[in-house]
């Protein structure tokens, strides 16, 4: 075939010019046949791909599927060979030349700069197992992140805290580049009393759940036990808040919505306050030991219940009722909690006491 490329390329030339023609035809060909370079593509492994500029217009972009109808679960346990790892590898020669390869990186918005750090990748066969679960394939932690992959169709699922996308992409033996656009931001959490005292240090936590209720009229929890200080990654959407002041009664629910590409700083406001009760003989006295408690609402149902001499809780503002119980008798204290001030409640045994406080009552 190299012969007859070189002789229809000085036919109907004088001879001289094209004997001179042939031979530098000639040599071009042996320079050209015996280049390293054009041996290595023989069987070399095909390059990585190159990095996407975040501001150039997405070609065929990949489909998210998280307005679809819900996919098959996704397994855990990466599948063995022949798929291919998480980065590429030049001595494999021989699957390099069999492979895709696929280079992804990932912004919170279409206009946002890529994110660096803090992503996760998961890519997923769309193959079954016996259980009907989707296979993994490979993951990737970090950054951008590059996949040596058998050609056929798979699953992206990218995850960046609790914000998270899932792309179906079709593989074939050709380099891709592709950035997926989480459309995602997050919520900063804080706590303070009403008056703007910073509650933040004592012991307040975070619930995070989605407006939908399932079948059993339940809200599908998203993020647990987040404490004040902390951001939470979430998609684009609007979500229903649940925080805790203490593990009673002491609960603000809020709806926050969170916008793509920003950071939502959503402060809860609490009326409550940290109540310390003792059983004492006389006003200022030592706690007596050994004594059961029941805090009751007004309308008589139990609050809470705990035994020793000086439990203490965080209760919502508002009147209570103190039950102590010990050594066969049963004494009753009726207390208010107001927002912000934390005291101790005293409970006293004398008769004295007990009847000046039913005076106090009756009038």
């Amino acid at each position: 075939m190299l012969k007859t490329l070189i002789v229809s390329g000085v036919y109907g030339l004088k001879k001289p010019v094209a004997a001179a023609a042939q031979a530098m035809l000639v040599c071009m060909s042996l320079l050209f046949v015996s280049s390293p370079a054009f041996a290595q593509t023989q069987d070399a492994p095909m390059p990585p791909a190159m990095k996407p500029d975040p501001n150039a217009p997405v070609e065929n972009p990949i489909i998210n599927l998280l307005d679809r109808a819900p996919e098959p679960l996704f397994s855990d346990v990466i599948l063995p060979s022949p798929y291919a790892p998480t980065r590429s590898s030049a001595t494999d020669v021989a699957s390099g030349l069999q492979e895709g390869a696929l280079y992804l990186m990932a912004k919170l918005t279409a206009d946002a700069k890529p994110l660096y750090d803090g992503l996760i990748w998961r890519i997923y066969s769309e193959t079954t197992n016996t259980d009907g679960r989707l296979q993994l394939v490979a993951t990737h932690k970090g950054g951008d992140a590059e996949f040596r992959l058998e050609p056929g169709s798979y699953l992206i699922h990218t995850a960046y805290g609790y914000a998270q996308s899932t792309n179906r992409i079709m593989i074939g033996k050709e380099v891709q580049s592709k950035m997926v656009t989480l459309n995602a931001g997050g919520i900063k959490f804080g706590a303070s009393l009403k008056d703007g005292e910073t509650i933040d240090g004592k012991p307040v936590s975070f619930d995070v759940y989605g407006l939908e209720f399932d079948e059993r009229g339940e809200r599908d929890l998203i993020a647990s036990n987040v404490k004040p200080g902390s951001i939470v990654r979430l998609n684009a959407d609007t979500y229903h808040v649940v925080s805790r002041y203490g593990d009673v009664n002491a609960v603000v629910r809020a709806d926050v919505q969170v916008l793509p590409g920003k950071l939502t700083e959503a402060t809860i406001f609490h009326k409550a306050a940290g109540i310390t009760l003792k059983l004492v003989n006389e006003r200022g006295g030592e706690a007596i030991a050994n004594t059961t408690w029941s805090v009751l609402s007004p309308g008589g149902d139990v609050v809470v219940e705990a035994t020793g001499a000086f439990p203490d809780f965080v209760l919502a503002a508002g009147e209570y009722e103190a039950l102590a119980r010990n050594n066969g008798r049963t004494y009753l204290h009726t207390f208010e909690v107001t927002p912000g001030e934390d005291r101790e409640v005293e409970v006293v045994t004398s008769v004295s006491e007990l009847s000046s406080q039913q005076a106090t009552i009756n009038n």
